[in-house]
């Protein structure tokens, strides 16, 4: 299977934040982020493996600043590591408040999706080709969070089995 270069599926996404996306204070629901960070995740991962590509995970979603209505929110999404058949999406939030021009970065998330054949099985995923130094550090940084969700789930699924046989 041929590599792929981070660059051939980031993507980017921004959309207004409106009225109908946040609570009555007027701050944005996190749940609307957590959903366009979805959105901009999948596509990377659509765009990697040219499969359709399904949510295993959120690793890590921490948010920084809140998003009132009127700001602009822009995704910024790329593949971070590729397994056999999962891949580590990073997404990072901007909000940019239009009128005055101020800058902010709101969230950052690390999710895990599995490319999936026509059966809806997992497939493998095409490697993935690093080139820059912020790739490699970014790929071992995944790596070790891949190590960490693994072990973590071993871990579950023995507490899981001692609880069976109680």
């Amino acid at each position: 299977m041929d590599l792929k270069t981070v660059e051939d599926s980031a993507v980017t996404l921004s959309q207004v934040m409106l009225p109908q996306d946040a609570n009555p204070a007027g701050l944005v629901h996190g749940g609307v982020i957590m959903k366009l960070i979805d959105n901009a995740a999948g596509v990377v991962a659509c765009r990697h493996t040219r499969r359709i590509c399904v949510t295993a995970s959120i690793d890590r979603l921490d948010f920084h600043n809140p998003v009132q209505i009127g700001n602009l929110v822009t995704f910024n999404a790329s593949i971070n590591h590729v397994g056999k058949t999962s891949m580590e999406i990073g997404v990072r939030v901007e909000t940019e408040d239009i009128l005055s021009d101020s800058l902010t970065h709101t969230a950052s998330a690390y999710l895990t999706f599995v490319a999936l054949g026509d059966d809806f099985k997992p497939v493998e995923a095409p490697g993935l080709d690093l080139i820059t130094e912020v790739q490699k550090r970014r790929n071992r940084e995944a790596q070790r969070r891949r190590d960490s969700r693994l072990a973590e789930k071993r871990s579950e699924k023995i507490c899981q089995e001692k609880i069976g046989n109680l």
